[in-house]
């Protein structure tokens, strides 16, 4: 998430965010412990190939939300909003 556009939103605007964030994360824990099984899984039933590597890329994105929610919690240290 890009500092300028968090520093241009009104502190309500911030905290509606976060709270967005927050409740996505139980939702991409699931989905990162779903795709670690099934390339386990993969992984264990035919050796290296594409379905275990697969998945790994998609949990790269869905850890983006974490660094997301660390740039609102610094922009909201910031603005004394804790």
């Amino acid at each position: 998430m890009d500092k300028k556009k968090l520093s241009n939103l009104t502190d309500q605007e911030i905290l509606d965010k976060k709270k967005k964030l927050k409740s996505n994360q139980i939702i991409s824990a699931v989905l990162i412990g779903f795709l670690v099984g099934i390339a386990v899984y993969s992984t264990v039933n035919k050796g290296l190939g594409f379905f275990t590597f697969f998945p790994l890329f998609f949990i790269f994105l869905i850890a983006k939300n974490k660094s997301d929610l660390n740039t609102i919690n610094l922009e909201m240290k910031n603005r004394n909003l804790d």
